[in-house]
């Protein structure tokens, strides 16, 4: 009956893994989740830990007890020998029965029992998990007759919630008023008879499964695990029955046998993992149970989890694969449903899942990278941040690839109390007025950098960045070519004698002393005449350069609208010798063709 028990035991295990996993069933292939849907190693889940009970044989004190040791259904009187007696102390070991000796190995340990205190008729029996597993069946081997009624219930919620997984009777009407097989309330759980003979008067078994053997459905899918997942089981004992054998003997029915006792409480399952790791560790905080056997035998409960998973039961992406929706394996194809990594160049930690993107995408992309490092931004921190610039000379993914746009903090235009650059070239954006690649001086023609840029030169030309002072680039006589391809409208000499500011111009006062070449269009006799300098700044200065008193040699333009005499940095204007003159009369007559 014993060997019969355990075949029982082992079919019960084959069948339910092979629902649980029916593409892996090979341990070898088991272990090796790489490319497809795997699942930690089946085994008891109550062994290592301590189920609670409502009473213990001999906890006060010594307790008698007797019970029947002939397990098959008795022919006659001889084929039921008397009952044995001993006593029950928790106080002393070889005594005790207690509850962790329904979670011990029960093939290292198999003859050691829980017992209830004598007279208990109704007793409760419930194991505590630290997390949520996956149970698949339950097996109890009774040292006493069967309970004539009894319920295992499950919770989901740690106690808080429970529900009815199959009720237990004789009589399935007499004891619940439901007929057998007919799913009772919401729980929809059915009633059996099947488990609640009282024969045999030992060694007993109560089976249930969680999904029948031919019950195919996706073990990670929600129907499967709302029905698998487990924090908390418990066994209500209800009635309990005599053995038949204490009936055949006269003045039997006096001996202290009314008591449940269970050798071992077996609770098949694993650790859950939806599909993504094939072996658990301890979860954090998880010590040895005192009085329960070695550690390492336990079914632990936080997943080692692999398809780039994490959590203690592998039900969300690791930090940085967030670029598609979590997803448990599929257990019937084996697809394993890795979580994708998100694009973030090496600058975030972590990146998380954005639906919108996700849609918006087609269904291909929907990850946001976290707290960008290495002064990067945007969805995949693939851009410098502002007052960053993209170093060309490295890789997108160098932690220094981005660097600090090297622009004058005045000069430069900032956003966010950060320069503007080029993203591209780290090139700043300068304020009105203001040059260079990194805005720190004023443009040709501006001076006085500040706070609002440059301002510009009250001048013609350019002037000096820091003073306004102007410089007067003055034209020098080169090439004859370059003096005839001026095309001076006149060319005089003459003697500076005043000049004044009217406010919207300028009037230089010259008298002509000699006129060497004037347009045909022209009349300048000798005398005064009226020049007007174009650069005339609020220091008095003009440009070209005038001071009165001075003779010069000055060649310009005439204003054709007003018939002016204009003088321009474009005009040559030069302090008067012979010698120049001569040149010029001859440059006019010989290069340039004027007579």
């Amino acid at each position: 009956t014993v060997l019969s028990s355990r075949n029982v035991f082992i079919f019960g295990e084959t069948s339910v893994f092979a629902f649980l996993s029916p593409k892996v069933r090979d341990p070898a292939v088991e272990r090796r989740c790489s490319g497809r849907a795997c699942n930690p190693r089946m085994g008891n889940l109550a062994q290592g830990r301590v189920l609670s009970t409502g009473s213990v044989c001999g906890f006060n004190s010594s307790e008698p007890y007797c019970f029947y040791q002939q397990p098959a259904a008795p022919r006659s009187r001889e084929s039921c020998p008397a009952a044995t007696c001993s006593r029950c102390n928790s106080a002393i070991p070889s005594q005790a029965h207690p509850p962790s000796a329904m979670s011990d190995s029960s093939f290292r340990y198999p003859d050691t029992w829980w017992q209830s205190g004598e007279g208990v008729k109704v007793e409760t029996l419930q194991l505590d998990l630290e997390t949520e597993f996956l149970f698949t069946h339950l097996i109890l081997v009774f040292r006493s007759p069967r309970p004539a009624a009894m319920v295992l219930e499950r919770s989901q919620d740690r106690g808080r919630t429970w529900k009815t997984l199959r009720y237990f009777a004789r009589s399935c009407e007499e004891e619940f008023g439901v007929a057998e097989g007919s799913p009772v309330g919401e729980s929809r759980a059915t009633c059996t008879s099947k488990y609640s003979g009282a024969f045999p008067c030992s060694r007993g078994e109560v089976i249930y499964r969680a999904l029948s053997p031919w019950h195919s459905v996706d073990p990670y899918g929600p129907a499967a695990q709302d029905q698998l997942m487990i924090t908390n089981l418990r066994v209500r004992l209800l009635q309990s029955q005599t053995c038949p054998c204490q009936a055949k003997h006269p003045g039997a029915a006096v001996l202290p046998t009314d008591h449940y006792a269970i050798y071992d409480f077996i609770v098949k399952g694993s650790c859950l993992c939806n599909g993504h790791a094939d072996h658990c560790v301890p979860t954090r905080g998880s010590k040895p149970t005192p009085g329960c056997k070695p550690f390492s035998q336990q079914v632990h409960g936080k997943c080692v989890c692999r398809h780039n998973t994490a959590g203690d039961h592998c039900e969300r992406c690791a930090p940085l694969y967030n670029d598609q929706p979590w997803q448990a394996a599929n257990g019937i194809t084996g697809t394993p449903h890795e979580c994708q990594k998100c694009k973030c160049y090496g600058h975030a930690k972590s990146c998380h899942f954005s639906r919108g993107l996700w849609l918006a995408t087609g269904r291909r992309s929907g990850g946001v990278c976290d707290d960008c490092r290495h002064n990067t931004e945007g969805r995949h921190c693939q851009n410098c941040k502002r007052g960053f610039y993209r170093d060309p000379s490295k890789p997108k993914t160098a932690p220094d690839s981005c660097k600090s746009c090297s622009c004058h903090p005045v000069g430069s235009v900032l956003s966010g109390g950060s320069p503007l650059c080029n993203p591209s070239s780290g090139v700043c954006t300068c304020k009105p007025g203001v040059g260079g690649p990194h805005c720190d001086s004023c443009m040709m023609g501006y001076w006085g950098l500040h706070e609002y840029g440059c301002r510009p030169c009250d001048c013609t030309g350019d002037c000096d960045p820091y003073t306004e002072k102007c410089e007067c680039i003055e034209v020098t006589l080169g090439s004859p070519k370059l003096f005839c391809a001026a095309e001076f409208d006149y060319v005089l000499v003459g003697k500076v004698m005043s000049a004044h500011d009217k406010g919207s111009h300028a009037e230089v006062e010259v008298k002509v002393k000699k006129v060497i070449y004037q347009n045909p269009q022209m009349k300048i006799q000798r005398g005064s005449v009226t020049l007007y300098p174009e650069s005339w700044t609020i220091q008095g200065c003009t440009c070209p350069i005038l001071n009165p008193g001075s003779e010069y040699v000055v060649a310009g333009h005439e204003d054709w609208k007003t018939g002016r005499l204009m003088i321009n940095t474009k005009s040559l204007v030069k302090p008067w010798k012979p010698s120049l003159g001569r040149k010029l009369l001859h440059i006019l007559r010989k290069d340039c063709g004027r007579w």
